[in-house]
C-alpha cells in the first residue's frame, strides 16, 4: 500500500507586512489571486488532489484567513506560524512527526502530478531530507527569459522547487542547520565559517558539484541530505516579486500544451 504523507504549507507573512502583498493590495502574499483564485487556495487544491497526501497543515499567522478560502477536499489543520519559515517547519516536524512534505503558499503553479513525481523520487531515497530542484534548461524552456536565482554547480545550474520531504525524525537536524543559516544570513563571515571557506571558494570558482555540496551540508547538520530533479521547469517558478506574479498569471492563462 502506498505510503501516505502529511503536507505542510508555509503561508505566514513577514513581520511588518510583505511588499508583494502590498503591491497586490492584500494582507498576505498567500491571498494574491492567480487566475481569479488565491495562491494558497491553488496550493491546497493541488495537495488535495494528490492521492498520497492524506492531511494538510497550514502554518499561518492569521488562521481566520482560511475560512474565506474555497473548501478543500481533504482535512486541513491550522498551526500558528513561527517567526520564520524554518522555525515553522521545526515546530510542525515536532508536532506532526515524519515524513513531512513541506511546500509554500506562493507556489501557485503546483500540480498534483509534480507532487506524485517528487514523492516517487524522494520516497525511497537513502536520506533524512530530500529537496526538489529543476535544471535551468527545463525552467528556461518553460519560461524563456525568466529571472531566477540559480544555484550554479560544476554539474549544472539549478533552481529550488519549494518542496522538501523530511523523511525521518533525523531531518530535524537539517532544519536546525537551516535555522542557524537563516539567522546568520546578514553576517557573511559567520556563514563562511559555518559552511567552510574552502567549500565556499570551490562554489565561487564553479568547482563544487551539487551532490558534494549537499553532502557537506548534511555532514555539518549530522543528517543525510540529498536532492531529486523534477522534469517540468514550471515546478521551480514561485512568486517572490511583481515580475514573478505576472509570469505566473501568464502561464496560468496560457498553459503549455
Amino acid at each position: 500500500m502506498p505510503r501516505e504523507y502529511t503536507a505542510l504549507v508555509l503561508a505566514g507573512t513577514r513581520p511588518g507586512g510583505d511588499p508583494l502583498a502590498a503591491h497586490a493590495g492584500v494582507t498576505h502574499k498567500a491571498l494574491i489571486e492567480v487566475g481569479g483564485v488565491p495562491m494558497l487556495a491553488r496550493v491546497l487544491a493541488a495537495l488535495s488532489a494528490a492521492p498520497r497526501v492524506a492531511r494538510i497543515v497550514v502554518a499561518i499567522d492569521r488562521p481566520e484567513i482560511l475560512a474565506a478560502l474555497p473548501g478543500c477536499a481533504k482535512p486541513v489543520q491550522v498551526m500558528q506560524a513561527a517567526a520564520g519559515p524554518s522555525a515553522s517547519v521545526a515546530l510542525a516536524l515536532e508536532r506532526e512527526g515524519a515524513p513531512l512534505l513541506v511546500t509554500t503558499a506562493d507556489h501557485a503553479l503546483l500540480q498534483p502530478e509534480w507532487i506524485a513525481e517528487f514523492l516517487d523520487l524522494a520516497g525511497d531515497a537513502e536520506a533524512d531530507a530530500v529537496v526538489a530542484l529543476a535544471r535551468s534548461e527545463a525552467v528556461l524552456a518553460a519560461a524563456p527569459g525568466t529571472q531566477r536565482t540559480w544555484l550554479r554547480f560544476s554539474d549544472g545550474a539549478f533552481s529550488g522547487c519549494n518542496r522538501v520531504l523530511l523523511r525521518t525524525t533525523e531531518a530535524a537536524r537539517i532544519v536546525q542547520l537551516w535555522q542557524s543559516l537563516e539567522a546568520a544570513r546578514k553576517r557573511p563571515m559567520t556563514l563562511l565559517k559555518r559552511l567552510g571557506f574552502l567549500q565556499v571558494l570551490r562554489y565561487r570558482l564553479g568547482m563544487l558539484s551539487l551532490s558534494r555540496a549537499l553532502d557537506r551540508l548534511g555532514r555539518i547538520a549530522g543528517a543525510r541530505l540529498c536532492h531529486v530533479v523534477l522534469a517540468d521547469g514550471r515546478a521551480a517558478i514561485d512568486v517572490d516579486k511583481p515580475a514573478d506574479l505576472e509570469l505566473v498569471r501568464q502561464l496560468v492563462q496560457h498553459p503549455s500544451p
